[in-house]
């Protein structure tokens, strides 16, 4: 059995540690320090009055009980959407993009005062801005336009959202990714334009090489028509008696001096002299 003391010995260890938590909770309950991360801002709110000022990176001693600390994550953050527009030629078209923002370090503080922390700025802020600034640009352009002019598009609807988003302490970075999704038939439409493009400029190159081939063919022709027509003029009476005269010397000089022989009954006749009378 145990004894009396033993048992109020256990009995009190209950009582202690409950002090213990007490006094843990109430000492970080009064703590005045306060550490601000690096990324973030901390954000003041004294009996929920907001201050102005933010706190900075570092080490902060603030009032318990009075002051308390919102901390406010200013890197950069992504917020991807998709969303449906009409073209300029109302075609209906599925944008989807991503955009790259972070708040304004010096302007948390009124950013949280009028909407609150970042996950608030992205849904009630960010979203709605993105679907309104994109169907505004998106109705300045055709369908097709939007395909071909994919970067004018783009830096446009970065445009006005760094406008419509800078009032509310919103940086933004850089809007990416931006795709658009046809329906069927104009995905159709499209394609039947770039293979009837692609045959045409076929066509035009084809008439192009034909054009050069019968250029060349022509040029080709009038050159040996001038090249014979001068082969002509130099070809004189005096130009054909001296090649016949070359002919008949290289002949002379092939002869070996015999007379060729003949076969047969009679003999060849020789006519010595043919211009004198014959002898008496």
């Amino acid at each position: 059995m145990y004894s009396s003391s033993s048992s109020s010995r256990f009995g009190a260890l209950p009582k202690i540690a409950v002090g213990v938590v007490a006094v843990i909770v109430l000492i970080s309950m009064i703590n005045p320090v306060r550490i601000v991360q690096s990324g973030t801002r901390g954000v003041i709110t004294t009996f929920g009055k907001v201050d102005p000022e933010p706190l900075g990176e570092g080490l902060h001693f603030v009032m318990p009980f009075v002051n308390r600390v919102h901390m406010i994550d200013v890197r950069l953050q992504k917020n991807e959407g998709k969303g449906v527009a009409a073209s300029k030629d109302l075609q209906q078209v599925a944008v989807s993009a991503a955009l790259n923002w972070r708040l304004d370090p010096a302007l948390v503080a009124q950013t949280y005062q009028a909407i609150g922390n970042e996950n608030a700025v992205a849904s009630r802020v960010i979203e709605p801005a993105a679907q309104e600034s994109t169907k505004a640009i998106t109705a300045q352009y055709t369908a097709e336009e939007l395909v071909t002019k994919r970067t004018e598009v783009s830096s446009k609807i970065r445009d006005a959202l760094e406008q419509r988003l800078k009032r509310h302490g919103v940086i933004v970075d850089s809007l990416a990714a931006v795709n658009y999704d046809f329906s069927a038939v104009f995905d159709k439409a499209i394609e039947a334009k770039v293979e009837a493009e692609q045959k045409k400029l076929t066509a035009e190159r084809d008439l192009e090489r034909i054009k050069v081939e019968a250029e060349q063919a022509l040029a080709k022709a009038r050159g040996e028509a001038e090249s014979l027509k001068a082969k002509r003029q130099e070809v004189t009476p005096e130009l054909l008696r001296l090649k016949q005269l070359e002919n008949e010397a290289d002949a002379i000089k092939k002869w070996d001096g015999r007379l060729p022989h003949y076969t047969g009954g009679g003999t060849p006749f020789i006519q010595l002299n043919p211009s004198g009378s014959s002898a008496k």
